[in-house]
């Protein structure tokens, strides 16, 4: 069955000495396997290139029934980047983010509505100067909306804390102990204020960046257990250190 695809490019691990296997998100199928080419040959570079972490790419994928890998013909770029892959910080943003979108995109049908956000969001990416240091937040902050762990903000309240398992502030701490107060509760009200087009208004210090990014990858975890030890976390705090 041949089925043409829009795809987010996330994690390739090695399959044989001739094939690597390339996870691809879908809009049409979801999550997908595919073999690509491994090697020295001129095809394998070409793909290898084609696959980087975060790329949009389009082709046909060939689905064959009792075959959980697919093969993917004609793939091409869906954008040709300026940046994504030529700029350290913005590359290990997408190291960083396809490890945790390895985890939080969800197996079986399609989301069109997240993979509208996360193609454009890794457009705008690529295609911005000043306030790129506080995408990698932004993003984890708004992706909450599209896999359901949002932070209810129309619960705040000045002195508030903010429970980390119910996504909701209160006045009083939870019995548990996974609740933020003071600066940090503030935080996640401050996130929701962030777009696109208004990161270089939000002045953080490396202090106030890595403190965010921590806490907020203690939230993610809290909620997708398998978001732990994220190899790339060690190097994009590096950058901000």
């Amino acid at each position: 069955m041949l089925t043409p695809i829009h795809a987010i490019c996330l994690r390739t691990v090695r399959y044989n000495d001739r094939s690597n296997i390339l996870t691809l998100y879908t809009r049409e199928r979801g999550r997908l396997s595919v073999l690509v080419k491994s090697g020295a040959g001129r095809e394998a570079a070409r793909q290898r290139a084609l696959t980087m972490p975060l790329a949009l790419v389009d082709g046909v994928a060939e689905l064959r029934a009792g075959h959980e890998l697919a093969t993917v013909r004609d793939m091409r770029p869906t954008l040709s980047f300026a940046t994504l892959h030529a700029d350290p910080v913005k590359i290990a943003m997408a190291m960083f983010l396809t490890e945790v979108l390895g985890v939080v995109m969800p197996e079986g049908d399609p989301d069109e509505l997240l993979f509208d956000y996360v193609a454009d969001a890794v457009a705008r990416l690529d295609a911005m100067g000043d306030g790129t240091a506080n995408f990698h937040l932004a993003f984890l902050y708004h992706l909450g909306r599209f896999i359901g762990i949002e932070p209810d903000v129309a619960t705040y309240s000045a002195g508030a804390v903010f429970d980390m398992l119910e996504g909701t502030f209160r006045s009083t701490p939870p019995l548990h102990r996974h609740f933020l107060t003071g600066a940090d509760a503030a935080a996640v009200v401050m996130l929701s204020r962030m777009r696109w087009d208004n990161l270089r208004a939000f002045r953080l210090s490396r202090g106030e960046r890595r403190r965010i990014l921590s806490v907020m990858t203690d939230y993610y975890g809290l909620h997708y257990t398998r978001l732990t030890g994220l190899r790339s976390m060690e190097i994009l705090t590096e950058i901000f250190d």
